[in-house]
């Protein structure tokens, strides 16, 4: 579920709540039931926390594309001889 930031236009308390898509936006703010603005990032997505960095998927190498297991060798045996 994403997080969604408001503020309040009357006594700007800001803070964050995690919502639905389904649920409605909130309108008063719990401070002071003054009316609420919801803020929107300039990205679509933002990693909060610990991690998320470019070598956190790669090997000591740099490579993130491990190599095709070779495949064993065919060996070539003469057909039994056909009886009769």
């Amino acid at each position: 579920m994403p997080t969604y930031a408001y503020a309040c236009k009357d006594c700007s308390h800001a803070f964050e709540i995690v919502q639905s898509f389904s649920d409605n936006s909130l309108t008063s703010c719990p401070e002071c039931q003054g009316t609420l603005r919801k803020k929107f990032n300039s990205v679509g997505v933002v990693f909060k926390g610990s991690g998320f960095y470019r070598t956190d998927s790669r090997d000591a190498k740099g490579s993130t594309v491990s190599p095709a297991p070779a495949a064993p060798a065919a060996t070539s045996a003469p057909a039994p001889a056909a009886a009769g």
